[in-house]
């Protein structure tokens, strides 16, 4: 019989659609965003911190608004920012899709303030904060994940977007809540996010004698 194959993201069994949910645990996340941050605090010159402070904040919204990459880069640091509120306004799907539903998602004052002192430091860079090539984006993010030491199969930017709906759901935060901040056009398609958690708190109990 074939052995099944197992990692630190993946809990349920092969065919499982929940089992096939990647995600990155805390510790990876943690070292994933120091990496990042240790890369722009590392910029030696004026330019420098202005190239890399654009992809470093990029970073800080997929992370905590777990929108996709493509979304992210159609933000307006001009327009989509409520400096006094907190909040990114970000446009579903693609720029050029000509159905534009949009949703607010509260981000915490720490990421709205390093947007806004990038601004002040950079105002020749207002409203085009984000908008960064994809493809370059992701060959940061993948350089960033291996000094790390993230495992190359997780190192992709919509993985922030799995471990943020992991991470709502395991917090508690409402399904219906949930769905509404991943901008999911179905329930059903949240649900298989709660679905993985269920089975980490299985093996978590199992691990700890509980089960």
């Amino acid at each position: 019989m074939a052995k099944k194959k197992t990692s630190g993201t993946k809990s349920a069994g092969e065919g499982d659609a929940a089992s096939s949910i990647q995600h990155l645990s805390r510790p990876q996340i943690q070292k994933l965003m120091d990496a990042f941050r240790l890369w722009n605090d590392n910029a030696h010159s004026q330019y420098i911190r202005r190239v890399r402070g654009r992809y470093w904040l990029a970073f800080l919204l997929l992370r905590f608004t777990g929108a996709r990459i493509g979304e992210i880069l159609c933000v307006n640091d001009s327009s989509d920012i409520d400096f006094a509120r907190n909040e990114v306004r970000i446009i579903a799907s693609e720029c050029s899709s000509e159905r534009k539903q949009e949703r607010v998602i509260p981000v915490s004052t720490e990421v709205i303030s390093r947007i806004y002192h990038y601004q002040s430091e950079f105002p020749a860079m207002r409203g085009k904060v984000f908008t960064l090539d994809q493809g370059n984006f992701r060959r940061k993010f993948y350089k960033r994940a291996k000094e790390a030491g993230i495992p190359r199969e997780l190192s992709y930017p919509h993985i922030l977007r799995h471990t943020r709906a992991i991470e709502l759901i395991e917090a508690g935060v409402p399904l219906t809540m949930v769905q509404q901040l991943l901008g999911h056009a179905l329930s059903s398609t949240t649900a298989v996010y709660l679905q993985r958690s269920e089975v980490a708190a299985k093996e978590i109990l199992k691990e700890k004698g509980l089960l």
